[in-house]
């Protein structure tokens, strides 16, 4: 920490070590060594990045590099995490929602800007743009067949619960209509190629299917997808009355727990491995030819251990499969084995910590229920 009396030193170490300041204000990252003088919040150096973009509102400074007058520490010390969460994070929707430090860019960013620029937290009864039940507008989406980002018209409804989208302004019936109780969406940025690219997911016949878009504003694909929770939310408050606000928050939109390259070989562990894009989405485990595919070209379940399913380290001895990468994975289900192979072995332990935090957990009777439908062939 460069310059300043000892007295000012102590006294900003004194405030930085509260234990509500052990956490950046904005994405939950410990041993956060940023803060904001002007508004009073200690933050993570990638939530100080995002700061410096909103200069009119929030001055940082590090506090081990930067020199901290009496008053900036004054004013850290009155407010901190603790008070200043509770001004601009009081009336935080249920479904609205609050990324961490593993998040992509656009939603800290949106998050940082809708609490401290916007001020959309700060009261009660605010009309915000993803909470009236309706949404349109223009998204960039993927085409399934040719890989080209047109602009098609999506429309959102809770009223109708579903999701449309249009191939042209003009037209009168959508492409295709979603109920909403089937959608997932997460941002997908590196995937999509685009800082603000949003893989929208629903089931079609017991199976998944992509639709890849973005929106050239960060804040309008945010919006969409906090629109999306706020309609599911209150479709599933219907459909659920006896459950609480936090279960039903819990069964909104998910992130993958994990995606990736493997190699697979097929149902008779005799054909070669081949080279797939794979998806763990919660028990849905899928593979793709290509990333950006529009449909699965397979799909397993992966249930839980008290009904016979496991994963083991290794491939079965004598497996004739030929194979490049040699970090194999074993999946055991009650019907037959998985195969699989990864190319390095700390993608190898990653995916096996995946599929055991999903195998240890207990299957809920919906589950039950998806696991008797129809997968595609693996």
């Amino acid at each position: 920490m460069a310059g300043g009396n000892e007295r000012s030193m102590k006294a900003l170490k004194e405030v930085w070590k509260r234990a509500e300041n052990s956490l950046c204000a904005d994405c939950g990252k410990p041993d956060p060594d940023w803060a904001s003088s002007t508004l009073g919040v200690f933050i993570c150096l990638s939530c100080s990045g995002i700061h410096r973009n909103i200069p009119s509102i929030s001055k940082v400074k590090s506090l081990k590099m930067d020199y901290w007058d009496d008053a900036q520490v004054q004013f850290l010390a009155k407010h901190g995490n603790a008070v200043t969460k509770a001004i601009y994070e009081a009336h935080i929707p249920i479904y609205y929602y609050q990324p961490t430090y593993n998040d992509c860019q656009v939603l800290r960013e949106q998050w940082i800007q809708a609490k401290y620029e916007r001020k959309e937290f700060t009261g009660p009864g605010k009309q915000l743009p993803y909470s009236d039940g309706v949404k349109e507008g223009i998204l960039w989406k993927r085409g399934r067949d040719n890989g080209q980002f047109l602009p098609r018209k999506f429309f959102l409804s809770e009223r109708e619960g579903c999701l449309k989208y249009f191939t042209k302004q003009d037209a009168k019936e959508p492409k295709i209509s979603v109920k909403i109780d089937v959608i997932n969406a997460t941002f997908q940025p590196e995937k999509i190629g685009n800082p603000n690219g949003l893989q929208i997911t629903y089931l079609k016949d017991n199976k998944t299917r992509n639709i890849f878009v973005y929106h050239e504003s960060g804040k309008e694909i945010v919006d969409w997808f906090n629109a999306i929770r706020s309609v599911q939310f209150h479709y599933l408050k219907v459909a659920f009355p006896i459950a609480s606000d936090n279960e039903i928050k819990n069964r909104l939109t998910r992130n993958f727990l994990k995606e990736g390259y493997m190699e697979k070989t097929g149902p008779k562990q005799r054909e070669a491995f081949k080279k797939r894009w794979f998806t763990l989405d919660h028990r849905r485990l899928m593979y793709f030819k290509d990333p950006l595919d529009a449909f699965a070209k397979g799909e397993v379940f992966v249930g839980s251990g008290e009904n016979g399913y496991s994963v083991q380290k290794g491939l079965p001895s004598g497996t004739q499969g030929n194979f490049s990468w040699h970090y194999g994975i074993t999946i055991v289900t009650p019907d037959r084995e998985y195969l699989f192979t990864c190319e390095t072995e700390t993608d190898q332990l990653d995916w096996i910590r995946a599929f055991t935090s999903v195998i240890n957990q207990a299957m809920t009777p919906q589950e039950y229920a998806s696991k008797c439908l129809d997968v595609v062939s693996f």
